[in-house]
């Protein structure tokens, strides 16, 4: 308990020149209401030196150095009288409005202004002099105008505060955005890289498999031609994402992101590099042409899209057909691969995982609606083929597919931000 009261080094620096002040006064006999016959110039010393004990409490404890100071002033009057005695306080008086209690800080100023105004009412009244009006200056001076500074002080570094506060808040949530716009930009980095690259690996581990497995000069000569084709590809890719990231790529041009035109060449792609795993891709565009651009979003969503389905066909599918299909109702988008779902002979390619989920996070980006998973043929095609057996690949023999499914919504209005 007695730590918490300690004085601090201005109170004690204040107390200590205030007690020396006052005794010097005194002993230059300089008072504030000349001699007093009921009472020896010594007695003056009594309230100096209270006065000068309550500053040592005026920041630990301000209630009750407000209190001590107020009865030493009272009792100043009926001596001598001492200045430093009336000057400790109103410090004592500002400190206890700038430390003290939110109530305190309220209370003070008004009950000072009221005792102000009340003493030179009474003071006036009772002397019935003009001169009477200086002693309720005195008092105002005295109580009403240190409170009042004192209140001023506070709301400064009230306000002050407050600012800071601010201001460190604003910062964590500065810092909060930059963090998620770095992950969100990671993110994205992520999914480019791996719908750029992925599928030129996996084109070149699959026949690098297969050269290594089939002991046939005309198999290896091919399947080497496949894998340095991927090979200078998938390097001219990763050499644009780099120049994306370069700092001060912005003086470059811009690289242009592909589009649904270039499916094509795509497919044509796959069909090279599928051969070797009985694949056969093939394209199905049921869109119109007077329906409009796309946005350029969504036409890279679509592309990536299909580029990943097709990927993941040359690393997992069974022999048999791969069928791309791109349609479009009214703002909707539909993007649909499909291949046949089974265990895959000759050489595979390990996947990374990452390749749905990235599908899903850019179709979720743009507000559209995603699924893949494995269907029944006989279930799942609804005789697109139009031969009558319900399974869109004409065997009729139940086998079944994987199919992934995207809807993309193809107005700014509908995608999200």
């Amino acid at each position: 308990m007695l730590t918490s009261i300690r004085p601090d080094r201005d109170a004690v620096a204040l107390a200590v020149s205030g007690l020396l002040g006052g005794l010097l006064l005194w002993l230059l006999g300089l008072h504030t209401q000349g001699g007093q016959s009921y009472s020896a110039a010594w007695v003056t010393l009594v309230p100096l030196t209270a006065m000068a004990a309550a500053e040592l409490l005026r920041r630990t404890a301000p209630r009750t150095a407000l209190t001590v100071g107020t009865l030493a002033l009272v009792a100043d009057q009926f001596t001598w009288g001492n200045l430093a005695t009336v000057l400790m306080f109103t410090d004592v008086m500002y400190a206890a409005v700038l430390y003290g209690t939110p109530a305190a800080a309220r209370r003070l100023p008004v009950a000072t202004l009221l005792v102000t105004v009340a003493s030179t009412i009474g003071f006036l009244a009772w002397f019935r002099k003009p001169e009477a009006l200086l002693i309720g200056l005195v008092i105002g001076l005295v109580s009403f105008i240190p409170a009042l500074t004192g209140v001023s002080v506070r709301t400064h570094r009230t306000s002050a505060e407050a600012a800071r506060l601010a201001a460190a808040q604003t910062a964590r949530l500065a810092e909060m955005d930059r963090t998620q716009a770095v992950v969100a930009e990671r993110a994205r980095m992520a999914r480019e890289l791996h719908d750029m690259v992925a599928n030129h690996l996996s084109a070149v581990a699959i026949h690098s498999t297969a050269a290594l497995s089939i002991d046939d000069p005309d198999t290896s000569r091919n399947a080497l031609k496949v894998i340095r084709e991927n090979s200078v590809e998938g390097l001219s890719e990763m050499r644009r994402l780099i120049g994306l990231l370069r700092e001060g790529g912005e003086d470059q041009a811009p690289a242009a992101a592909p589009t649904l035109a270039a499916l094509d060449s795509l497919i044509e792609q796959t069909n090279v590099n599928g051969a070797s795993g009985g694949l056969v891709c093939t394209l199905e565009d049921t869109r119109e042409e007077a329906a409009g651009a796309l946005p350029t979003p969504v036409e890279l969503a679509a592309y990536r899209i299909v580029q990943e389905s097709l990927t993941n066909a040359l690393k997992h599918a069974a022999p048999g057909p791969v069928v791309v299909r791109i349609g479009r109702t009214g703002e909707l988008l539909t993007v649909e691969v499909t291949s046949v779902f089974g265990s895959r002979p000759g050489p595979t390619a390990p996947g990374s995982g990452a390749g749905l989920v990235g599908m899903r996070e850019r179709v979720t980006l743009l507000g559209g609606m995603f699924d893949a998973g494995a269907e029944s043929g006989d279930d799942g095609d609804r005789d697109r083929d139009g031969d009558g057996d319900g399974d869109g690949d004409g065997d009729g023999d139940g086998t079944k597919i994987w199919r992934v499914r995207a809807q993309l919504p193809v107005t700014e209005g509908t995608m999200r931000e």
